[in-house]
């Protein structure tokens, strides 16, 4: 062990280099589910501006948190300089110069979620010096790096809120305070105020050099959303749109555009159903050209050039996501780039270079998809090495692939789905798995929860119900514009989405679940009182259980003219609403929810398991103890018991979906008892 040099809340240290890990056997029984419980064994390489070193996050140990290894890149043998931050968590990380690495913490200061969306976890950023081991700690709390600046060497632009609510337009939400950007000098330990936002003009974004550009507010009397941009030299800023709060249209200004002074790019429907791509021109105020538009599919992002040191705000193409993400280039020596490395890369899918030196020379490259939980690559010299897995125990001749799927709804209404296909033949027992949200993009790469279930046997569908974001504004309005579709049109796209498989041979509709987690976990309840039944059982993770319960939890955030007001109010009042259902329910629960649940507070559980003792309903209860919401706080402990609880239940208390080939076909309902696995 090396000397360690300490600051409060961060200890450096060199320590020892763990073994590889043992590689499972390709056979046919599945993963123990120590393999998929794991948290990301490595994450993040990323190579510094000069390419000599190459920085990782890596966790040690199954109950451990992650540390930073920094590598010679010339030679990743030698024994790297490691930084571990017990008893805070380091979250994430980046190059700051050729030396300087800034990164983010966390650390849990409380024991109870005190309101909602008000967490346990308090975050703080610190800077380590790779060369010197010098370590700095900022003092703000609950900051957020915004920008590293390539044209401002050795030097970040963080930003955090300070002082209170901002005047009359602070009833946009009662907490509103507004952001206040700094610029951290790394080597003097300094800080100089760049800006501070308000409500009439905030969320303000920096160009490559450290310049303000671009920046959104609210005009509260008007209720109109405001966009500003801030011309190169200027010392002012000018409007360029405003939309009134009850729109819904969108409209995002994505980049500076690099071929003129006088645009910038940005995503909009303009008047038509998909999202694309548009050069706005800043002195007319109007849309001036489409750059990209496709007719199936919403525009995702923009892809920006893979040398930021370089090329910095540089759009090099525009991504969007079908069977997996596809990129249209504008700059054909990026286009061939990524083309050359899909080539190399094995089982490539989503391919991305997430780190470049500044001379083009050295990079990192990511790549997952179904049979590739995610490993990255160091290319130095002309040669790919690779660095490691996320998941270095799961083999891709184990892993499942991954089906896009088309099909109509009930209704006639085009529904996708993304099917993940076990090894064996069908047809296969079938787990619905809808997405959170509901109204979010969902982009399967890498579905660990999928792949865990295929890996046991179980076909997953993760239908893209209406509602769902990525199929145009209309998909999206159909679930809410002329009255709330929660737990009926939106419920039988899923319901569809399993009957669809079922015609096509690959579903048994004897053995059919649905698990689904926050809005999912809802429909899972939704599921359990739905007729005519076409699941065995429903697991219902984070769920909404009282729709209006929830509504009025979030109701001081909405302004009363907002299309978010509006749109809540029609999908959370006109659900279907699970605990009113409790007496239709037919089929076993499986209810699953962490303590520290910020978002869907755990008494939604507990209130719903009233309901079902008072009717004399079978269930299972799972709480995870220390859990919030977000994946991002299920460790390795909670992903273990959430895991053996799913199979345990699929096996013995969902009708016929066992596995087992002693199993008894049953559809009888088990006794009404309730076996509370956790805390009461």
């Amino acid at each position: 062990m090396g000397k360690m040099t300490r600051f409060p809340g961060l200890v450096l240290s060199l320590a020892l280099m763990l073994p590889p890990a043992a590689q499972a056997e390709i056979d046919n029984e599945p993963y123990p589910l120590e393999y998929w419980a794991l948290r990301a064994v490595i994450d993040q390489a990323q190579v510094s501006p000069d390419g000599k070193y190459l920085g990782l996050m890596k966790i040690p140990s199954k109950d451990g948190n992650p540390i930073i290894e920094v590598y010679e890149a010339d030679d990743l043998t030698k024994e790297p300089f490691r930084l571990n931050a017990d008893p805070m968590e380091i979250t994430n990380f980046y190059w700051a110069s050729d030396e300087d690495i800034i990164f983010t913490l966390r650390q849990k200061v409380r024991d109870i979620v005190e309101g909602q969306n008000e967490g346990v976890y308090q975050n703080k950023i610190a800077s380590v010096n790779v060369r010197t081991q010098r370590l700095r700690e900022f003092e703000e709390t609950n900051a957020s790096i915004v920008n590293i600046a390539p044209g401002k060497p050795n030097k970040v632009i963080i930003s955090f809120q300070e002082g209170g609510d901002d005047g009359p337009g602070s009833k946009i939400g009662e907490t509103f305070r507004p952001q206040s950007y700094w610029l951290f000098d790394l080597k003097k330990g300094t800080k100089q105020l760049l800006i501070r936002g308000k409500l009439a003009l905030g969320n303000i974004e920096f160009n490559g050099n450290g310049e303000p550009w671009g920046a959104r507010g609210f005009d509260a009397a008007k209720g109109d959303f405001i966009w500003y941009v801030r011309r190169s030299g200027a010392s002012g800023w000018e409007e360029i749109y405003r939309v009134h709060e009850s729109e819904v249209e969108d409209f995002f200004i994505e980049s500076i555009d690099p071929t003129s002074t006088n645009h910038v790019l940005v995503s909009a429907q303009n008047g038509h159903d998909k999202l694309g791509f548009w050069s706005f021109n800043i002195n007319t105020k109007k849309f001036d050209e489409l750059i990209y538009r496709r007719s199936d599919v919403d525009v995702l992002s923009a892809r920006y050039h893979s040398n930021d040191w370089q090329n910095p705000d540089t759009v090099v193409g525009i991504n969007y996501f079908t069977d997996k993400q596809h990129t249209e280039y504008f700059d054909e020596i990026e286009g061939a780039t990524y083309a050359q490395l899909e080539q190399f890369i094995p089982h490539s899918h989503y391919v991305n270079i997430n780190s470049r030196s500044r001379d083009g020379g050295t990079m990192t490259i990511y790549n997952s998809g179904p049979r590739d939980p995610g490993t990255y690559y160091l290319l130095k010299n002309g040669k790919i090495t690779p660095v490691g897995s996320r998941q270095p125990l799961l083999e891709s001749e184990k892993l499942a692939d991954l089906e896009y799927v088309t099909f109509e709804a009930r209704d006639g209404l085009k529904l996708r789905a993304y099917v993940t296909l076990p090894n064996g033949k069908p047809p296969y027992p079938t787990i619905v798995m809808p997405h959170g949200g509901p109204w979010v993009r969902e982009t399967p790469v890498f579905s660990e929860w999928a792949q865990m279930l295929a890996n046991n046997g179980y076909m997953v569908v993760q239908p893209q119900y209406r509602g769902s974001l990525n199929y145009g504004l209309n998909f999206h309005l159909t679930a809410w514009i002329n009255g709330g579709e929660a737990g009926y049109k939106m419920q039988d796209d899923k319901d569809d989405s399993a009957l669809h498989l079922v015609e096509r041979g690959l579903a048994d509709p004897d053995r059919i679940a649905m698990f689904g987690w926050s809005y999912g976990g809802y429909a899972a309840l939704a599921a359990a009182s739905r007729t005519p039944q076409i699941y065995q059982c429903t697991m219902a993770g984070a769920a909404v259980a009282d729709m209006i319960q929830q509504h009025n939890f979030n109701l001081r955030r909405y302004r009363d003219n907002s299309v978010t007001k509006r749109q809540q109010e029609i999908y959370r009042r006109e659900a279907l609403n699970p605990i009113d259902e409790v007496a239709k329910v037919n089929i076993p629960i499986l209810i699953i929810h962490g303590d520290l649940d910020q978002r869907v507070q755990v008494v939604h559980a507990k209130r719903y398991m009233k309901e079902l003792d008072k009717h004399n309903k079978y269930y299972k209860y799972v709480e995870l103890e220390g859990a919030d919401h977000f994946s991002n706080t299920l460790f390795f402990h909670h992903q273990i018991e959430l895991y053996e609880s799913m199979l345990d239940f699929l096996a013995n208390d969902c009708g016929n979906m066992s596995l087992r080939a002693d199993a008894e076909d049953t559809d009888v309902l088990p006794d009404a008892t309730v076996a509370n696995q956790g805390r009461n």
